[in-house]
């Protein structure tokens, strides 16, 4: 009971906090560059066919695996993208992510 009630005093407290903040606050996940946001989507929705797929199966947990490895080396190599500017990707990392991310969308369920 104790926990329950600590749990329910931080979740208002949290939510408080932000209430306070304004509309127009966003958590920092929230605050990226199109770009970014961009690459984001395209990895989510590829994240999502790997699972469908492997779901339905039409693709081997092995498949699975190697399709996930290969999004998160695109996604590994972006952060490190971002560390070098400063948290933004340059048109050329956006283009070189995306040529990546269109090889790894050929490849998913074959």
């Amino acid at each position: 009971m104790k926990t329950l009630i600590a749990t329910t005093v931080a979740l208002l407290f949290t939510a408080a906090s932000f209430a306070q903040q304004g509309p127009g606050h966003q958590p920092t996940h929230l605050q990226n560059h199109p770009r970014v946001n961009q690459v984001n989507r395209r990895e989510d929705n590829q994240e999502r066919r790997v699972n469908t797929e492997r779901r339905d199966g039409k693709i081997s947990g092995a498949q699975a695996r190697q399709d996930r490895r290969n999004i998160k080396t695109v996604n590994r190599e972006k952060h490190a993208m971002r560390r070098a500017d400063n948290g933004h990707l340059t048109k050329a990392d956006q283009r070189s992510l995306n040529q990546q991310l269109n090889h790894n969308s050929r490849k998913i369920g074959h």
